[in-house]
């Protein structure tokens, strides 16, 4: 039998990191989880929020993975510079569609997804205490990697009058800027959420930018394929003269080929700048699996007529979308592209989060309110057009069946 006393000694509490209270709890992790309370009490809840495509990868695609998960040899460790026959591949896709010429050994890197790769890009340039760029509205995971990463977070402002692209005119005012302190910008072209579309002349003026003020400016390209015109090119900001100087580009298969899950993603820059960002990826993962990477080379390879067919579904469903925000009496911009339409709320609307939770809690509708953007979105909302045309058609009649 034990004879140990009880220890009088007091506990010392135990705090997470500093940087753990820098940021919060993404929003989407925790309104899922309201959202999937809701599923499992029966509410039957349609979810406009979320942009992971509902659709699958073309069969061949799928095909080349099974077929390679079969192979004995393919389960092992592989390259923190991903295997040659996919960035080939990247390679191949960046000539064929964006008029870029890569070299596919120095200046591509594969990613286990762009969110991955923005903390990589950052981790590689920022130290605490640098500024970076970040645009109000936009993708919270610029914001909240930087702020891990300890740096000083300067918004600037994307306004429906500039056609949502940043005001270089004040960013040039900016004392960070004139100082030379700020490290990175990050840009999205095709813009989430606003949707505004890519243009040479925005490029142009983002590199030249970058050039005299010894900015890295990152492009975060993953739409540059949904809905574009038919017949028209995807940009890519590497297309313009100086731009491998100081830029990166990411890229990703998760819209552009229905692969969210697969978590495939690439970058591609100088080769002074691959390496740096090399030297943080390669401490931080392993590597992907083989056969996922080779059924990605293989999605690279498709030809006009799948990128056709799935813009065939995504502008349909976007007819939808637009009667849905027409119901609501929002505002939007009919030339917008990528996986989402984005809409100015009613003058009458107290925000976007209590119009999103009345659509939530009162139609079992869910959208995304323009706020966890940042207060440049606080009076819109976004709706994903991934989900099927026929959710769709019922969310806009339950909506319409709630507004009689």
């Amino acid at each position: 039998m034990s004879n140990a006393k009880t220890s009088n000694i007091e506990s010392r509490a135990i705090t997470p990191a500093q940087r753990v209270s820098r940021v919060e709890e993404y929003y989407f992790s925790r309104k899922l989880r309201e959202v999937a309370d809701m599923n499992a009490r029966g509410l039957d809840v349609i979810s406009l929020g979320i942009g992971g495509p509902d659709l699958p990868p073309a069969g061949e695609v799928i095909e080349t993975l099974c077929a390679e998960a079969h192979n004995p040899a393919n389960h092992s460790y592989q390259s923190y510079t991903g295997i040659p026959e996919l960035r080939n591949a990247f390679a191949g896709w960046y000539e064929r569609y964006y008029g870029v010429a890569l070299d596919p050994s120095r200046e591509i890197l594969p990613l286990i997804g762009s969110k991955e790769g923005i903390m990589h890009i950052t981790m590689a340039f920022v130290n605490p205490g640098d500024s970076v760029l970040v645009p109000n509205p936009g993708y919270p995971t610029y914001s909240s990697v930087s702020r891990l990463a300890g740096a000083d977070l300067i918004t600037y402002d994307l306004n429906p009058e500039k056609g949502w692209q940043p005001d270089f005119e004040s960013l040039e005012k900016l004392d960070a800027v004139k100082e030379g302190k700020v490290k990175l910008m990050w840009i999205n072209y095709p813009n989430m959420p606003t949707g505004a579309p890519a243009s040479r002349e925005l490029f142009e003026r983002a590199v030249d930018f970058g050039r005299r003020h010894g900015i890295v400016i990152v492009n975060d390209n993953p739409y540059s394929f949904i809905l574009k015109p038919e017949g028209s090119k995807p940009l890519s900001i590497l297309s313009v003269e100086g731009a491998r100087e100081v830029c990166i580009e990411m890229n990703s298969l998760s819209k552009s080929h229905n692969m969210a899950g697969w978590r495939l993603a690439m970058l591609a820059s100088n080769p002074e700048f691959v390496g740096w960002i090399l030297r943080v990826k390669s401490n931080i993962d392993s590597g992907q699996f083989r056969p996922v990477m080779l059924a990605a080379a293989k999605a690279l390879s498709l030809g006009d007529e799948w990128y056709s067919r799935l813009n065939a579904v995504y502008a349909r469903r976007r007819e939808v979308a637009e009667e849905i925000m027409n119901e609501l009496g929002c505002r939007f911009d009919k030339s917008q592209r990528g996986l989402f339409l984005w809409g100015r709320i009613p003058e009458n609307e107290k925000s976007s989060e209590s119009l999103a939770d009345r659509l939530l809690y009162d139609c079992r509708v869910f959208v995304t309110p323009g706020f966890i953007f940042g207060s440049g979105g606080e009076r819109y909302i976004r709706i994903s057009l991934c989900a099927t045309e026929h959710n769709l058609r019922r969310a806009l009649e339950r909506i319409k069946g709630n507004n009689d």
